[in-house]
């Protein structure tokens, strides 16, 4: 069994792999004040409800965009499962060519998605990752990371908005039955989940004129992909909430191939 972990700014999401088979999956919150011995019980939790052993664990592997808690989880693998992970960075093996400025600025968590979308769809492709941020990465038809863009998440940008205006409060995301709402929480509603939809298909648009790939695939990813794209939307091809955990499937093959 191969545990894989993508540590991002609200999550810290896991798969366990059995083969090239994802059999489960989990998420815990990234809180740097606790402590490895902490994320180690809560995992012993999750891995008995499972059925499994921590000795089931053959390998790990791990991305991160959260530095402060590298040490952490590094701590986590090393005491409970007796290794210490393979770490997505510059110089480990992905199978795509990264075409940036400064490959060192990449998030891990784009390297992982790209090899992933690649891998699974095909380039050329972008993949749209609804997280903490909303992030566009594009990957050529020659297997190559060429850029992308960064804006605010759908959640961080509600919790900037809920911290400044002082009489607006928080609100269920769910997509509004109209454009036009009738109460503050709708009027929130559609500005938020419309706002972003408009946001996300102009960027998708220009990002295909600039490529010149009118069909160029488009992968949504992350814990706001489902909200985000709904049944008359056609500026996504594909939703895979799994995309960053089958990434770092690929890419711990890749290496232990090397090995």
């Amino acid at each position: 069994m191969i545990l894989v972990i993508d540590i991002g700014n609200t999550n810290i999401k896991c798969g366990l792999y059995v083969g090239d088979k994802l059999e489960n999956s989990f998420r815990l919150a990234t809180d740097t004040r606790r402590t490895g011995d902490e994320y180690g019980a809560f995992m012993q939790t999750l891995f008995d409800s499972f059925g499994y052993k921590f000795s089931d664990v053959e390998g790990v592997i791990m991305s991160s965009v959260a530095p402060t808690l590298n040490y952490t989880m590094e701590h986590v693998c090393r005491e409970y499962f007796g290794m210490l992970p393979i770490v997505v960075a510059p110089g480990t093996k992905t199978g795509i060519n990264v075409k940036y400025d400064n490959p060192k600025e990449l998030g891990a968590d784009r390297i992982v998605n790209s090899v992933a979308a690649s891998v699974k769809y095909g380039g050329p492709c972008i993949v749209v990752d609804f997280g903490t941020a909303t992030t566009f990465s594009v990957v050529s038809k020659n297997n190559e990371f060429v850029g992308g863009a960064i804006c605010p998440g759908i959640k961080t940008s509600a919790d900037a908005l809920m911290s400044k205006a002082s009489k607006l409060s928080r609100f269920e995301f769910e997509k509004p039955k109209k454009v036009i709402g009738r109460s503050t929480m709708t009027n929130l509603q559609s500005g938020f989940i419309h706002g972003f939809a408009g946001l996300v298909k102009n960027i998708v648009n220009e990002m295909k004129k600039e490529m010149n790939e009118p069909s160029v695939k488009v992968v949504a990813t992350g814990g706001m992909s489902e909200l985000m794209v709904g049944e008359d939307e056609d500026y996504i091809d594909i939703i895979d909430r799994d995309l960053t955990l089958n990434g770092l499937k690929y890419i711990y093959d890749l290496n232990k191939e090397k090995e």
